[in-house]
């Protein structure tokens, strides 16, 4: 029996091993699983049915199977991201029209700027697509500077380190993710500002809104997750919020034109990127805007470049986020 058992061994290993190499290694063939290996018995009928599927084994823990682009890793990180703020979208979507909205009311309505005019344009048609891209710009900055922040004070960050993700398949999910997030509350702004009797909310150039849309939101994103990388507690990305984000998005010419300021005013606020991307994203609305629109886009777009390659490098190296 011995001799036996070492034969059908030897015969079993040898018909793996065939099938492995017949299947380019992706996978190992039983033995009698192929048509060839059939037995047909006595009491069968001659016009039998087409053989079964042939039976496959898994290949082995650690076989690759993702060749260049984790497609399905990205696209799930990405939803879970966007799960997380439309479970409370009541307060991340819907909360951002209505305090837009207020803004709208004051400066028009109790500040008596509905009869006047800002380079040529009434003011409550000047100040609504700042306004819009203005709540863009900080809901995305709070989408991005919360997802890793809340991985290491909560101990989930290996959610997001252990996946057979890739760093530049990571940092793509979290800025589309926010990006998606700034691209609700401009809709429901633009809704709501749209319902309010008076403004005159029309795109004349759709390229230029996207444009600027997308790099602009882009932007802040990048800041957000490189918050998230940075901050240790809440307190660290609230004080970039109200330090950083809030005053930059106020004074980047959302409700005055920046031609009117002192020559050393209008120099910081030419320096202010949100400046560019709030006039750009005006330009798309009434054809007027305080800066060149080539000049904003080439601004953004390299500052989006330099902001990517950043965080691509921190988080390649684990900085504040791996022991």
């Amino acid at each position: 029996m011995g001799a036996e058992s070492v034969k059908f061994n030897r015969y079993l290993s040898g018909t793996v091993r065939k099938g492995a190499a017949g299947h380019g290694g992706s996978c190992l063939r039983l033995p009698g699983a192929g048509a060839g290996d059939r037995r047909t018995g006595m009491n069968e009928p001659r016009n039998s049915p087409s053989p079964a599927p042939a039976r496959y084994i898994l290949p082995e823990p650690g076989y690759p199977r993702i060749r260049a682009v984790n497609w399905a890793g990205t696209r799930a990180l990405y939803a879970k991201e966007v799960r997380r703020f439309m479970k409370v979208q009541l307060q991340t979507i819907w909360a951002p029209s209505i305090t837009t909205l207020l803004y709208l009311i004051i400066f028009t309505v109790a500040l008596g700027g509905r009869d006047r005019a800002v380079m040529g344009v009434p003011f409550a048609d000047f100040i609504a697509p700042g306004l819009v891209m203005m709540g863009m710009i900080q809901n995305a900055f709070a989408n991005a500077s919360f997802s890793f922040l809340a991985g290491k004070i909560q101990g989930t960050i290996v959610d997001y380190l252990m996946p057979p993700l890739s760093t530049a398949e990571l940092l793509f999910a979290l800025v589309a993710a926010a990006m998606t997030r700034a691209a609700m509350v401009g809709c429901t702004i633009s809704l709501a500002i749209a319902l309010w009797p008076g403004v005159h909310f029309v795109p004349q150039h759709v390229w230029a809104i996207l444009a600027f849309g997308l790099l602009g939101t882009m932007f802040v994103s990048f800041l957000g997750v490189l918050t998230s990388i940075w901050a240790e507690k809440f307190d660290h990305a609230a004080a970039v919020t109200n330090f950083v984000i809030a005053p930059l998005s106020l004074l980047s010419g959302t409700f005055y034109a920046v031609d009117r300021l002192a020559p050393t005013f209008r120099a910081i606020s030419h320096a202010n990127p949100f400046f560019y991307a709030i006039s750009g994203f005006r330009y798309g609305f009434l054809s007027v805007a305080d800066a060149r629109v080539g000049v904003g886009l080439a601004v953004l777009a390299g500052l989006n470049v330099v902001l990517a390659v950043v965080c691509y490098a921190l988080l390649k190296s684990g900085w504040k986020i791996r022991a």
